[in-house]
């Protein structure tokens, strides 16, 4: 190859190569990042735990929860059915389950974002993006299904950003109708798809809503199908959705994702920032108005005010999408496929996307290495954890997701699980006061006369003296723990048994807000 003097460059020679180099380099650091995140320890917690438990206990919900009646088929069937897959193909334990939900599905929620783009690296410039600006990027990393769905809305926002002009074809149709297949049946929540056959229509893009109407009739009744269930499952996935809104008295007391934001004030600006992009760089792309990606966007922050999860879930992603495709734009406009410009560009994003996804900031990836867990096998804990058949009271769902990881074959259950309004209604109400309360001792009275000698009442979030509950014997199991039984001796149960040295106001042992989520 010769330069612009005709005179041969073996350097020109090599710009042939820079395209394929900048696809390895974005592909690898996306394979990389997650494997980073995993080194320093991390362990997401919340409901990867327990889908990884679940996998190695072999048990049912209902084996494994004390479950109201309208909770009968598994709600994530599909995700839980390849973990149990997994789990006996390799006998992985619950950690190696876990850190396989991570880095599977993070590179799944990347990967097939690429192939849509002519310029990789736009991606990576989003997710540095994403990092500055909200919570998105680390929701990457939470190893759970609802990902799946995270993944299909961008995957069809990508097809609409490259053939929208276009009436879909055959393939497009089969492709929208997989995605959804997949939601309903890996996720479960195959109702909110109704938000993006909203933006197609709001946005003029008619036939497209029509024909992801029909997709989506299609998606769910085959999604369904796989589960055995083609009407129960998706009938119960209502029936559970509007427990979980609707028993609360107040959103205080819901699971903090189900909880109302106050609008992301930098998606806004995001969204600002794109606009002004848009008139200095002349990309000419799609008006806002007409594009059905924006509009899943606004649906998503407007939404917010009542459940944070439709920002979160639905909006953020949308937004992802539409500045992932202007950037794509402006470099293509910028930059030639094969300049070495290009290629020392990418890989100053490269290394910028590495250093800040992984970049251990407040130990937000190594907090899990100091965290202490009650184990059934710890002979300090002998007698004190739940026997046979009995049950583990508490209300904090913290306390639910790790004692599960970390005991899936314990021969208990649970009472409170990843959802409280799923527990029967007159203990969920038990539940309710306790938080109304913010944990108030008196509030486990009704708990702690059901009790039987194989129960335990667990209460989480303080190492001072033992709760005011004097009708149980307490010890104090691990750092943050207490653990309260029916008497074993003759001590009398008014005279508190002696345990831990008081250090601490009994003000913060449960806290007030439930820290899992439910996936709407």
């Amino acid at each position: 190859m010769s330069d612009d003097n005709g005179n041969f460059s073996p350097l020109q020679s090599l710009r042939r190569y820079v395209p394929l180099i900048c696809w390895a380099m974005v592909i690898l650091v996306l394979l990389i990042i997650p494997l980073k995140i995993i080194e320093y320890g991390y362990l997401p917690g919340d409901d990867s735990e327990r889908h990884a438990a679940k996998a190695v206990s072999g048990k049912s919900w209902q084996e494994i929860l004390v479950l109201n009646p309208v909770y009968k088929i598994d709600h994530e069937y599909g995700w839980n059915l390849l973990l149990e897959k997994i789990y006996q193909w390799t006998h992985w334990d619950t950690d190696k389950l876990v850190v396989f939900s991570v880095v599977f599905l993070f590179l799944l929620v990347n990967w097939p974002m690429l192939p849509w783009l002519k310029r990789p690296e736009a991606w990576l410039i989003v997710l540095v993006l994403a990092m500055l600006t909200s919570d998105i990027a680390n929701r990457f990393t939470l190893g759970r299904p609802y990902l799946v769905t995270l993944a299909g809305l961008m995957t069809i926002l990508f097809l609409w950003q490259r053939h929208g002009a276009l009436p879909p074809k055959l393939w497009m149709n089969v492709l929208m109708t997989v995605v959804v297949v997949l939601s309903t049946y890996v996720h479960g929540t195959w109702y909110l798809w109704v938000l993006l056959i909203g933006a197609f229509f709001v946005a003029g893009q008619f036939r497209w809503s029509f024909t992801f109407a029909a997709c989506w009739v299609v998606g769910v009744l085959l999604g369904a199908s796989l589960t055995g269930h083609p009407i129960a499952y998706p009938v119960q996935a209502i029936k559970l959705a509007l427990l979980a809104v609707g028993m609360h008295e107040t959103v205080r007391t819901m699971a903090s994702e189900l909880q109302p934001d106050n609008g992301s004030v930098f998606g806004l600006l995001l969204l600002g920032g794109l606009i002004v992009f848009r008139q200095f760089t002349k990309i000419n792309p799609v008006p806002l108005t007409k594009s059905p990606v924006f509009w899943m966007a606004a649906f998503g922050w407007v939404l917010s005010f009542k459940v944070g999860r439709f920002a979160e879930d639905w909006g953020w992603p949308a937004l992802l999408v539409l500045v992932a495709w202007d950037l794509e734009l402006f470099l293509r406009a910028r930059f030639e496929f094969d300049s070495f410009k290009r290629l020392g560009f990418t890989g100053c994003v490269v290394v910028a996307a590495f250093l800040s996804l992984t970049a251990d900031i407040n130990s937000r990836w190594s907090s899990t290495l100091v965290k202490r867990y009650l184990i059934a096998t710890d002979p300090d804990l002998r007698g004190w954890m739940p026997d046979k058949g009995g049950i583990l009271y508490t209300a904090s769902m913290t306390t639910f997701y790790d004692t599960f990881f970390k005991n899936p074959h314990g021969d208990w259950k649970y009472m409170l699980g990843f959802e409280p309004t799923w527990m029967p209604k007159k203990d969920f109400e038990v539940y309710h006061n306790i938080l109304w309360n913010f944990g108030d001792a008196k509030a486990y009275t009704p708990w702690v006369k059901q009790m039987n000698p194989a129960d335990r009442l667990v209460i989480a979030g303080g190492r001072g003296s033992s709760p005011e509950i004097p009708q149980l014997e307490w010890e104090y199991g691990v750092s943050g723990y207490w653990i309260g039984r029916t008497p074993r001796t003759n001590t009398p149960p008014d005279e508190p048994r002696p345990t831990a040295p008081a250090t601490a106001s009994m003000d913060s042992l449960t806290n007030a807000v439930p820290e899992g989520d439910f996936h709407l």
